[in-house]
């Protein structure tokens, strides 16, 4: 009997410490917030195409212009518009944390060595940016051993950003930087990575959409 007793209190402590284990802290991911800080980082240490480049100033800093603001000036109680504001902050927050990354900046230098023949790459259809914003290849025939190289480090260099947000979303989380909560949210960043990228892809260029199906934009 005081045998059996043992047997089910060492069961019962067993599935008790399973059920501990699997226990995950979940973590908050500000998707709109890591969109705006991934455009940041492009606009800022990113090349700007020769499309963009021979814009008019006027073009170039429309965007910018935001007449809602007498309106939301007048009206500051709205909900709406603290979490806005509170996107905002957090993407600069993302953003300024991420451009002090040293590992950061060196894969941004490293792009923009790239960007010129990656460019010609997308143009020409030999290669397409994934779900998950990598560089694959699609057409072989149009893709030299250099090439190969090229793509293989590009897409280096971007893991290398789409990690960095991840570690930056912890910190903005004031969460502990462990495996399991960077694996949690990896998936997250390179998806939202991978928008980004297809918004400031070129008409002609090869993506592929959140749901696997490959189109040309």
């Amino acid at each position: 009997m005081k045998l059996r007793l043992i047997k089910w209190l060492l069961a019962g402590g067993c599935g008790l410490l399973a059920a501990c284990a699997i226990i995950t802290v979940n973590v908050y991911f500000p998707e709109k917030a890591a969109k705006e800080a991934y455009k940041s980082l492009d606009d800022m240490l990113l090349k700007k195409s020769p499309d963009a480049e021979k814009q008019p100033a006027e073009e170039q800093q429309a965007p910018e212009t935001k007449p809602q603001s007498r309106l939301f000036d007048e009206f500051p109680t709205f909900s709406f518009i603290s979490v806005a504001h509170a996107v905002e902050n957090d993407a600069d927050a993302l953003a300024i944390e991420l451009s002090g990354m040293p590992e950061v900046l060196k894969a941004y230098d490293e792009m923009n060595q790239r960007l010129p023949r990656l460019n010609t790459l997308f143009a020409s259809g030999a290669v397409g940016l994934t779900n998950q914003g990598l560089i694959t290849v699609r057409d072989k025939a149009k893709i030299t051993p250099p090439d190969e190289g090229l793509v293989a480090a590009e897409n280096q260099s971007r893991k290398t950003v789409i990690s960095s947000m991840a570690k930056a979303i912890l910190k903005l989380n004031k969460q502990q930087e462990t495996k399991a909560a960077l694996d949690q949210i990896l998936g997250k960043a390179a998806a939202t990575y991978a928008e980004t990228k297809r918004d400031a892809a070129k008409p002609g260029w090869w993506i592929q959409l959140q749901n696997g199906r490959w189109l040309q934009k």
